[in-house]
């Protein structure tokens, strides 16, 4: 600032008035200021003077890789957080790169707030952080920990997938489960719970499995692979997310099964890419931009009004039909209730 001032032939004060915006300087002088700070390359640190005030009025987003519903929550995140005057800091967890470490690297750059999606951590490290900052958990509900949670209703989105397939005539079923991912045991259960409301109890069958598309490729052949030893395939996959029904998908669609003629296929999340495929993918839509204001909302609120308790918003999913749900193959028939 002494630098711009002196080559501006003003005060440093007069800087400091031009770079905050206030008034106090003539258009003529705030053109000149700015000129000369462009020619010297001078940016005012907007960090360094929110530290100074003791605020960073920032919110780190942990988030994982490759992981395509976690990019749409972060495109909600920053227009809400600047609505709100904050700013937002990224931390990725990766292979090789824990959640641990993305975490504390945001603590470390003096995020003010944090908001975790989908986090895979104990519940006791979950509850650990929510006692050193404000802390929000987007996707993964962990009882009794300090923390806030935003997520959708798993089991009303699981059961409008299996009432769609059962009402198309499907009985055979099955669901590969998500392993350790954010509602992943829910959706077994509920899955588990439509099966038997149906009448299908003796149909059940849960495939083990992971939120990534290499999963679902194992699993389809899997399924390939028991056709050839003659068993029948399933005449519908619920995935655990988007990701793993398009691993599905590829598998099923490389071995010759026309989808959905033979096999139709479902997923979880409406992620940006189900939009994308050659054909669109039935799922169960998350509202991810409303659970990311809900996120930032949350956080912000109680770093202003810290005696808030930490809160749960829990938000209706919709099953959106798209071209990879259809009728089972003849021969499989309608449920006869």
């Amino acid at each position: 600032m002494a630098d711009v001032a002196d080559r501006a032939g003003v005060s440093r004060a007069l800087v400091s008035i031009v770079f905050r915006n206030q008034p106090g300087a003539s258009r003529e002088t705030r053109e000149r200021v700015l000129r000369v700070a462009d020619e010297i390359g001078y940016r005012p640190d907007s960090a360094a003077r929110l530290l100074a005030r003791g605020r960073s009025r920032t919110l780190g987003v942990m988030f994982t890789v490759h992981q395509t519903f976690h990019t749409d929550l972060i495109e909600g995140i920053y227009p809400e957080a600047e609505r709100l005057g904050y700013d937002v800091l990224l931390s990725a967890a990766a292979q090789g790169r824990s959640e641990e470490k993305a975490v504390e690297a945001l603590l470390g750059h003096r995020c003010e707030a944090l908001i975790l999606l989908g986090p895979d951590a104990e519940p006791a490290y979950l509850d650990e952080l929510g006692r050193r900052a404000v802390t929000v958990s987007v996707s993964r509900r962990v009882p009794r920990a300090r923390v806030d949670f935003v997520h959708s209703a798993e089991s009303k989105g699981v059961r409008q997938a299996m009432d769609h397939l059962v009402e198309l005539g499907h009985r055979g079923i099955v669901h590969i489960d998500g392993g350790r991912g954010p509602g992943s045991a829910e959706r077994r259960r509920s899955y588990r719970a439509a099966m038997r409301r149906h009448g299908l109890e003796a149909e059940i069958r849960v495939i083990p499995g992971e939120h990534t598309e290499q999963s679902g490729i194992e699993t389809g052949r899997l399924l390939l692979a028991e056709r050839e030893r003659g068993l029948p395939l399933p005449t519908a996959v619920l995935a655990g997310n988007d990701r793993c029904a398009m691993g599905v998908l590829m598998a099923l669609t490389r071995g010759g099964v026309e989808v959905p003629r033979d096999v139709s296929v479902v997923g979880f999340d409406d992620s940006h890419l189900s939009h994308l495929m050659p054909i669109g993918l039935t799922t169960v839509r998350q509202d991810a931009r409303l659970m990311a204001e809900y996120a930032v909302r949350f956080a912000v609120e109680r770093l202003e009004e810290p005696q808030l308790e930490p809160r749960e918003a829990v938000l209706d999913p919709k099953l959106v039909v798209r071209g990879t749900s259809g009728p089972p193959p003849a021969g499989d028939g309608p449920l006869v209730r």
